[in-house]
């Protein structure tokens, strides 16, 4: 079969996402795009979890879980797990390692936890765009230490990207890369490419997308995909 994925997506939950992005929403509003895999990618935390893994399961929809990781260089990280509890297990361990100032939602946006019935059930206090301690080679290997896909998050973006913050992509044992369109602005290597959507409301859900076939859609088929170069991008702006 062929899998339509979406494998970059916030929710209410980060500072920037709108209020409107519960998980129950973006579950919904990816089944109309016509996705049949999505991941949920908030900004250093993964909280969100638990309401989006019932919401998908709900709607019989696969799902990758995950978060996206900020370096110390500030280059975005997508790291996609198979499952919900390594998911959680690792968005904790980056939650911890914010710095713990408190931030002012007037100035930089909520961060809501919600649950299955998208009630608001806890407020993030630390600023979850922040950087992260670790350098960008050991957040991979923190994700692929607990089995997860390591993905540099849009490439070739002027903010929060390789190609913003060090001006080149370093080798490393990327799982694949993320772009987003700007063709040539950085050099990608023979490393598999995904496009996503990055949204952060409803209307941007599925605005970029990949596709691959595989016996079902999930973790496994589409790392199959990726080592086997099978994956079509489309970038719909």
């Amino acid at each position: 079969m062929t899998v339509r994925a979406d494998l970059h997506i916030h929710s209410c939950l980060s500072p920037c996402g709108e209020l409107t992005m519960s998980p129950q929403t973006i579950v919904s509003t990816a089944v109309r795009q016509g996705l049949g895999l999505i991941a949920l990618t908030d900004h250093n935390t993964t909280r969100n979890v638990p309401a989006f893994a019932a919401a998908c399961a709900r709607a019989h929809l696969a799902a990758l879980y995950g978060c996206e990781v900020t370096s110390v260089e500030e280059v975005h990280v997508l790291a996609l797990f198979a499952d919900p509890k390594t998911a959680i297990d690792f968005g904790e361990e980056i939650y911890a390692s914010l710095p713990h100032d408190r931030r002012d939602p007037e100035r930089y946006g909520d961060q809501v936890v919600v649950d299955e019935d998208e009630t608001i059930v806890e407020t993030l206090d630390s600023y979850l765009i922040a950087a992260t301690p670790f350098p960008l080679d050991e957040i991979g290997r923190r994700i692929h230490a607990a089995g997860g896909l390591y993905v540099p998050a849009h490439i070739d973006r002027s903010a929060f990207s390789v190609w913003s913050q060090l001006g080149f992509l370093p080798a490393d044992d990327y799982d694949a890369v993320e772009i987003t369109g700007a063709v040539g602005r950085i050099e990608t290597g023979a490393y598999p490419r995904i496009c996503s959507s990055d949204a952060h409301q409803p209307d941007a859900i599925g605005r970029r997308w990949i596709e691959f076939d595989g016996p079902a859609p999930g973790f496994e088929a589409l790392v199959t995909a990726m080592r086997e170069r099978r994956i079509v991008t489309s970038i719909h702006e």
